[in-house]
């Protein structure tokens, strides 16, 4: 079972971004480049379109990424590309600050947003939500001025959500999680079921 997208309301999460009302100081335009893992000249490339706040998302990542990483991923045959789709807020805000550390330290942030996704995701309040991630971001080194310049970046959101927009429409891409598999789209599937798509793909 997966959730299906539906992009209506997809600019207004970025226009919406509370992001922080303190004022922020100038800063370096920040770019959104695709989140990737692996060797680049691996046979076999896959790319994931799924969001922070999809609880099939959330169990792909506990049950099935931990196994493809370590066997497909860290050995040279897969090459994995992680892209963000935003259902909401909280999915967009969870996204920036994923993206405000420093490109080696994504991943770890997103397996903590996977893994804590039932405390932050259904905060009571949009501020409620912010401070849980505020709590993350610490956790991986980040302080409350790096936190607060991303999370104010009003550009930043606008340029994430524009990615995501032309990425999921030139892909077809309708639920969450989807995966593109050597230019193929391919649902949601069990880790014994990924295995033996890749190995098909590996000429095994």
């Amino acid at each position: 079972m997966m959730i299906t997208m539906t992009r209506r309301h997809t600019l207004a999460l970025a226009l919406a971004a509370p992001l922080l009302p303190s004022a922020v100081l100038a800063q370096e335009a920040r770019s959104v480049v695709d989140m990737t893992m692996g060797d680049p000249n691996a046979p076999v490339k896959v790319t994931e379109y799924a969001s922070f706040t999809c609880p099939h998302c959330a169990n792909f990542h506990k049950t099935v990424m931990p196994q493809l990483k370590k066997n497909y991923i860290d050995t040279g045959k897969v090459f994995f590309t992680y892209r963000e789709v935003y259902f909401d807020r909280a999915g967009l805000w969870g996204g920036m600050i994923a993206r405000c550390a420093p490109e080696d330290r994504y991943f770890g942030i997103a397996d903590v947003l996977y893994t804590t996704q039932g405390d932050w995701a259904h905060a009571a309040t949009p501020e409620d939500t912010v401070q849980n991630l505020f709590r993350i971001g610490r956790q991986a080194g980040l302080t409350d001025e790096q936190m607060n310049a991303c999370m104010s970046d009003r550009a930043f959101a606008e340029a994430m959500v524009a990615e995501y927009q032309k990425n999921s429409e030139a892909d077809d891409i309708t639920s969450t999680p989807s995966f593109i598999i050597n230019g193929e789209k391919a649902s949601n599937m069990s880790y014994e079921d990924f295995a033996a798509r890749l190995d098909e793909e590996l000429g095994g």
